[in-house]
């Protein structure tokens, strides 16, 4: 191809254009079009590869998953536990709250026997109350070994955690407030009240509250 060829084509080429503008836009889009294609392949590729960790942070990020997972494992142990030792008390709280009901009907039953006056002073009554006591002592001992203790209260002073106060007697040789009388008997379970002693508490007698009266009036009189 000569010289003149390639001028010539040019100068064809030039008038086209001007000719078709259209055409010239095109082109410009096309390319356009075609560099942005290229530039997000460019950014898939460089998301696809991310950059390689070190040894060195591989080690850190391993280290901190098992950390995490022994934690929640021993989180999840302590939380088991828990329930567990909240359920075995709380059924053996139940059960033991039941069985204080065979204590009260040996003691009623009992008081029953030693009032009735056509058993009173008799061979059979004494030989029944002494198979309740037995009875009894086997069921107190049957509630140590559960952990489960009777509280005592008789000459103790009245404690509110402890004792509930179902009336008041006169006695002038005991201190205001203190136990002189167990109505119901009442018991722990690890340190853990079950129920209350119902009790009788001491009060001064009226008379002697008058009499102190009186001579502090004539006292003053004086």
């Amino acid at each position: 191809m000569d010289f003149l060829t390639i001028l010539d084509d040019m100068e064809k080429e030039e008038n086209y254009k001007s000719e078709n503008p259209d055409s010239l836009k095109e082109d410009k889009e096309k390319t356009t079009l075609e560099d942005n294609i290229q530039d997000s392949e460019n950014e898939k590729n460089n998301e696809k590869e991310p950059l390689e960790k070190t040894p060195e942070e591989k080690i850190i990020e391993l280290e901190d998953k098992v950390t995490r997972t022994f934690a929640e494992m021993e989180n999840q142990r302590r939380r088991f536990e828990k329930e567990k030792e909240e359920a075995y008390e709380y059924g053996g709280f139940i059960f033991a709250k039941e069985a204080l009901n065979l204590i009260d009907n040996l003691e009623r039953s009992k008081k029953i026997l030693e009032n009735d006056e056509t058993l009173k002073n008799s061979e059979a009554l004494k030989k029944t109350l002494e198979h309740f006591d037995i009875i009894n002592k086997d069921l107190i001992s049957i509630f140590l070994k559960n952990n489960i203790k009777p509280i005592e209260s008789l000459n103790k002073k009245l404690d509110p955690n402890l004792h509930q106060a179902m009336m008041e007697i006169e006695d002038d040789q005991k201190e205001p407030g203190t136990i002189v009388q167990e109505i119901q008997k009442g018991f722990t379970i690890k340190d853990r009240l079950l129920r209350p002693s119902l009790v009788g508490v001491s009060k001064k007698s009226e008379k002697r509250d008058i009499k102190n009266e009186e001579n502090k009036e004539n006292l003053d009189k004086k």
